[in-house]
């Protein structure tokens, strides 16, 4: 019987698993005590977890979706995933899921290409090794606990599928949850399990699910019983050393290094601080990447410690006082936030630089559940959702009508391009009463005209022409409105074209495959013949059109 786990099934995984975390990070943030009560571990998670399936999703836009036989198998997307979430981890629970990830990834690749349920035990129990070994101390009642009792479950499964492996392990680590309450004192004060166990739990489940067990045959995850809110003396918790609290958390990548130096750095960092996490991507030789971890007073000294070992770089540091949630312990950690669905890695890093939370779309739109579960995930009272495609419109709306019912203050402005919702964005301020931000973020949108190239596969008859296979079609307003016999004529023509009403702003946004060329030739053509208008270009990434114009 052929394996169901391949590309396409780890696809459906991590995009569960990021959905699932995403309804869950509130909970999950709200029962973090331990080592620090910093409220992060459902963020970090999510965070990681959107890495990894970025990564996939960009080595998978390259060499094509779905996997063909001459494309990338499991095993790349496997390692895909568990690149992306090394390089993406965040705080002490994203470096141990980016050794889940890891784990797996070696494992399927030692399967050699018989990914069936011996494989998915022998990741369980690789996942567990190494994620015990990345923690300096580890502890007993924490993630490192939930994943031994699902690696343990998954090897002593009786079963011979997937799925019955999957499902046993899943059991087991929510059985192990339960457990934690009652094996560290924070915990146990708090009236809550480990959250880093919960997060674990609900991408197990997702897999579970992805597998094919029914829905009905999931164990109950155990919830935190109902507390006081937290206070600021209810927060300090004892570190994993038991010195004093440090304030600094401290995380860095690190390459140009070896296994001898890395334990050394482990050893340096261990005398500076507490939380020690030092991970790898399996490399040797010193050719490979490290994420680096620790919980600090003294920054510098962690800093010079991975100098010592090799090239830290892409340093982050987070002062846990700043993360200390709210007292009312409220499901909003903030209270604005704008919402955008983007197609194309490019302009979604574009419009995230500008402020926005991303859905980030791979061809298909995303359904309502999907936003539903984004919206829950920007953690804002009041968010204003871009959808930035009339195909997206209504399941936007269905969206947000789920997120009023549940108590978010959602707003949908209708773009209908990315440009639009680019245009909307670029007027947001988070200072002005939200009604009156919703109004000029709508003007915005409305104010900006776009239009597309694309190029004609076949013959047709169109509103301006005979086109033949090779034509440049430009089109406005969801109509062709002329035929150009390549990309840089019919960029300008299309760009006169949509001048003569008037314009202040060309904004180009470059298709995956067009030629940076391609906007630089239009650029100057347009400051030459149109003068009085700013020309901006950017690396859109979309995927099917080689060039949108937008003009304000």
């Amino acid at each position: 019987m052929p394996s169901i786990i391949d590309a396409a099934l780890l696809g459906r995984w991590t995009a569960a698993s990021t959905a699932a975390l995403e309804r869950r990070c509130a909970e999950i943030d709200d029962i973090n005590v331990f080592p620090v009560a910093d409220g992060d571990t459902g963020t970090n998670m999510l965070l990681t977890m959107r890495a990894a399936g970025d990564e996939l999703r960009r080595r998978f836009r390259e060499d094509g979706w779905p996997p063909t036989p001459d494309g990338p198998g499991c095993a790349e997307a496997a390692a895909a995933l568990a690149r992306g979430a090394l390089v993406g981890a965040r705080g002490n629970s994203g470096v141990i899921l980016s050794q889940v990830l890891r784990g797996m990834a070696e494992a399927i690749a030692d399967a050699a290409g018989a990914v069936d349920a011996g494989a998915l035990r022998a990741g369980l129990e690789r996942a567990h090794r190494l994620a015990r070994a990345a923690v300096a101390r580890p502890w007993q009642g924490t993630v490192l606990s939930v994943l031994q009792a699902a690696a343990e479950a998954a090897r002593d499964c009786g079963g011979d599928s997937e799925r019955e492996v999957a499902a046993a392990a899943t059991a087991a680590a929510v059985a192990a949850l339960r457990m934690t309450t009652g094996q560290l004192p924070e915990l146990a004060a708090a009236g809550v399990v480990d959250a880093g166990g919960y997060g674990l739990v609900v991408v197990l489940d997702a897999l579970a699910t992805a597998l094919g067990r029914p829905t009905d045959e999931a164990p109950d995850v155990p919830r935190s019983r109902v507390r006081a809110a937290r206070g600021a003396e209810a927060l300090t918790t004892s570190r994993e050393s038991g010195a004093d609290a440090f304030a600094y958390e401290v995380m860095f990548l690190l390459d140009g290094t070896d296994d001898e130096r890395v334990a050394a750095l482990r050893a340096d960092l261990t005398a500076v601080g507490d939380s020690v996490a030092v991970v790898g991507d399996g490399t040797t030789g010193g050719t490979g990447l490290w994420n680096v971890h620790v919980h600090c007073n003294d920054i510098g000294a962690a800093v010079e410690a991975g100098i010592e070992a090799g090239r830290p770089h892409r340093v982050t540091v987070m002062r846990f006082e700043d993360q200390v949630p709210a007292a009312d312990g409220g499901r909003f950690t903030r209270e604005r936030a704008v919402l955008m669905v983007v197609e194309g890695d490019e302009v979604a890093e574009l419009a995230r630089e500008s402020g926005a939370d991303v859905v980030e779309r791979t061809g298909t739109p995303p359904g309502a559940d999907e936003l539903v579960a984004a919206l829950a995930g920007t953690r804002a009272r009041h968010v204003v959702l871009l959808p930035d495609d009339p195909e997206v419109t209504a399941h936007a709306e269905r969206a947000a009508s789920a997120a009023r019912r549940d108590g978010q203050e959602v707003v949908v402005i209708p773009t209908s391009s990315v440009l639009q919702g680019l245009s909307a964005l670029a007027v947001h301020d988070p200072a002005r009463r939200p009604g009156d931000d919703v109004v000029a973020m709508a003007e915005a949108a409305a104010g900006t005209r776009t239009g597309g190239l694309l190029v004609a596969e076949s013959e047709a008859l169109t509103w301006v022409g005979q086109c033949a296979p090779g034509d440049v079609l430009g089109i406005s307003d969801g109509e062709v409105v002329l035929i150009a016999p390549d990309l840089s004529v019919g960029a300008l023509w299309l760009a006169h074209r949509m001048l003569t009403a008037g314009g202040e702003l060309v904004t180009a946004l470059l298709g995956a495959d067009a030629d940076a060329d391609l906007g630089e030739r239009l650029a100057e053509d347009l400051r030459r013949t149109h003068p009085e208008v700013d020309v901006l270009v950017y690396r859109g990434g979309q995927a099917d059109y080689p060039l949108v114009l937008g003009v304000e």
